[in-house]
Formats: C-alpha cells, sequence, structure tokens
C-alpha cells in the first residue's frame, strides 16, 4: 500500500510541476504579445513588453528550471507568432538561459527568492546575459558588429521596465506559498 501512495504523490507532484509549467509558459507569452509597446529605434524596432515581468516572477517564484522554459518557450512563441520567427531560436536560447541564471542566483544559498539584494543582482546577471545575447544575434542576423549597439538602450529599457517585478513579488510568493502545501 505504501508504494502505492508513493507512486500516486510522485504523479501529482509531475502533474502538478506541468501544470505549472504550462501556465508559466502562457503567462509569459501573453505578457509578451498583448502589453507591448514597439519602439520606433534601431536597425529592427524594438519592443517593451510585460513578458520580462512574467519571466522575472517566473523565475524567482518558481525557480530556475520553471523560469529557463517559461522563458524560452513563452518568449520563442512570440516571435513565431508575431512576424520576429527568424529571432525565434535565439530567443529561445536567450530567454531560457536567461530564466535559468534569474532563477539560479535567487535561490542561491537556499534563499527561495526572499532577498531583495539577490533578487536585484539576479535581474541584473539575467539582463547582462540578455544585453549581450541579442548584440550577439543582430551580428550574425545582420553581419554588422556596429549598427546591433543601436538595439542595447531598448533592451536595458525592457530590463527597467521589468523590474516592476520586484514590486510584486512579495504579494505573489504569500500566495503561491500558500497554495503549494
Amino acid at each position: 500500500m505504501k508504494d502505492q501512495t508513493t507512486i500516486n504523490s510522485f504523479n501529482s507532484i509531475k502533474t502538478r510541476d506541468l501544470v505549472e509549467t504550462g501556465l508559466l509558459i502562457a503567462m509569459v507569452f501573453v505578457s509578451t504579445m498583448f502589453i507591448n509597446i514597439r519602439l520606433p529605434i534601431s536597425i529592427n524596432g524594438g519592443l517593451i513588453h510585460l513578458g520580462n515581468v512574467a519571466l522575472f516572477l517566473s523565475a524567482m517564484l518558481f525557480g530556475k528550471n520553471k523560469g529557463a522554459i517559461a522563458g524560452a518557450f513563452g518568449m520563442g512563441l512570440f516571435d513565431i507568432l508575431s512576424g520576429w520567427a527568424i529571432w525565434a531560436p535565439f530567443t529561445f536560447v536567450v530567454r531560457g538561459i536567461m530564466g535559468y541564471i534569474i532563477g539560479s542566483i535567487s535561490h542561491s544559498k537556499n534563499n527561495s527568492a526572499d532577498s531583495l539584494y539577490l533578487n536585484i543582482l539576479a535581474i541584473i546577471a539575467g539582463g547582462i546575459w540578455m544585453v549581450a545575447g541579442y548584440y550577439l544575434t543582430e551580428v550574425i542576423l545582420y553581419g554588422n558588429l556596429i549598427s546591433p549597439i543601436t538595439s542595447i538602450p531598448g533592451n536595458i529599457t525592457q530590463l527597467v521596465f521589468g523590474s516592476v517585478a520586484l514590486f510584486i513579488l512579495p504579494a505573489l510568493k504569500k500566495i503561491v506559498n500558500a497554495h503549494s502545501a
């Protein structure tokens, strides 16, 4: 009987993880797709969206693995469905690693995203990766080392807007912790 209980518990945990991860992907996608402002800057334009808030919260609330998956699939799917398909493979990698970095740092030292200092550090480190990753992406796509520099201010602006997650995080942590028992 004990073995069956263990199997049922394991299956319910896997099911819960699958549902949570799917919802996080959807949250990142919807926040990117429908809550955005197109910027008339750089060679390819630019976009400020609330997908970063959703990505940051996913990584800080649920950890590096779910943060990576939510960022990679949520924003990658956005690129595919919004006319930026050539960017999708790069976004998948850049945003996946970004979510992993943020989740890793915010959950380091058994912290569970409770330290404002570590959460800020996580966003900064993830942001540095994002800016560098998209710079390299543009170098590859456009074959030019100079013009991708014009996208850096827009990417930094995205990070600043995404930092709103730091103010929302404490309230959401209470809700998530209350329902995760």
